[in-house]
């Protein structure tokens, strides 16, 4: 957890984000959230009252402080989503909670930020058509199973083809990678994958998970990506979609490192990347 305050840190003390430009999300409120989740959960999560199987699924022991995070952080993607419409791009310093399910978390993920984000939006006639390249190392499980049947969100997962979740629902893309896949395979794959996203879908807004899991010191990874090579992943998605001429918005999902100092340096790389490339 405390890789989020220690990003801000970073990010502000290295001049890569200003702080006036960094903007307190207020707690999301119960109308957002049911359009994707169910009454019964959303509510469950913040009073309290799920069961001992759904916190054991979720992965998180519950706490009020954990429910007050969750609504905060997915107000926070709703807020990106918005400024990366005015400004071209934005981020938010937490969210990208893609294993979450309508009716239960799972993965460390409480809510779907990203799906509730997309729905707000799309209810309020902000966007229509929205994009999420999904390159945390699992599979974005919950945010296909939202949007499977929905053809006004793209969803594209490349990840461990052997690792979590193990029960994969399609995404309108899906590049499953062996154990070991280094940067340039990696890169190679993503390339392609981008190629073909442009010719097959145009959206109004997309929706970035820079997950650092697969780099290769990662603990869940299971992937061999170096450092650098994570950097040129992120500089690809993001020169790819500024040649798309399409507003993006950044999210962390996952990543862990096997220091804090490591997991923080290797997240701000993607908004480094930004910084030097003029968004």
């Amino acid at each position: 957890m405390k890789k989020f305050s220690g990003l801000h840190s970073y990010l502000t003390s290295h001049n890569i984000v200003q702080e006036k430009d960094v903007i307190t999300p207020s707690l999301v409120e119960f109308p957002s959230l049911i359009t994707v989740h169910s009454d019964r959960y959303a509510n469950a999560v913040w009073t309290g009252e799920l069961d001992r199987k759904e916190i054991r699924r979720m992965g998180l022991p519950w706490s009020k402080s954990l429910a007050v995070r969750s609504r905060l952080a997915v107000q926070g993607t709703i807020n990106a989503g918005l400024m990366a419409l005015q400004d071209g791009l934005s981020g938010n310093l937490a969210g990208g909670t893609h294993h979450s399910m309508p009716d239960h978390g799972e993965g460390f993920c409480v809510y779907n930020d990203v799906a509730v984000a997309i729905r707000v939006l799309q209810q309020s006639m902000w966007v229509n058509k929205v994009l999420v390249i999904d390159c945390d190392v699992h599979q974005g499980n919950g945010t296909a199973h939202i949007f499977e049947h929905d053809e006004s969100v793209y969803t594209f997962s490349i990840h461990g083809q052997n690792n979590y979740p193990f029960k994969k629902p399609p995404s309108n893309l899906d590049i499953g990678l062996p154990d070991k896949t280094g940067d340039r395979d990696y890169q190679t794959a993503l390339i392609d994958a981008l190629d073909r996203i442009r010719i097959e879908f145009e959206p109004d807004l997309v929706f970035y998970l820079g997950g650092i899991d697969p780099l290769e010191r990662d603990h869940f990874g299971r992937l061999s990506l170096t450092l650098s090579g994570l950097r040129e992943r992120d500089r690809i998605v993001l020169e790819t979609v500024k040649q798309w001429n399409k507003p993006i918005t950044l999210l962390l999902s996952g990543g862990y490192a096997p220091t804090l100092n490591e997991t923080v340096t290797a997240h701000a790389q993607m908004f480094e990347v930004a910084k030097e490339m003029g968004f």
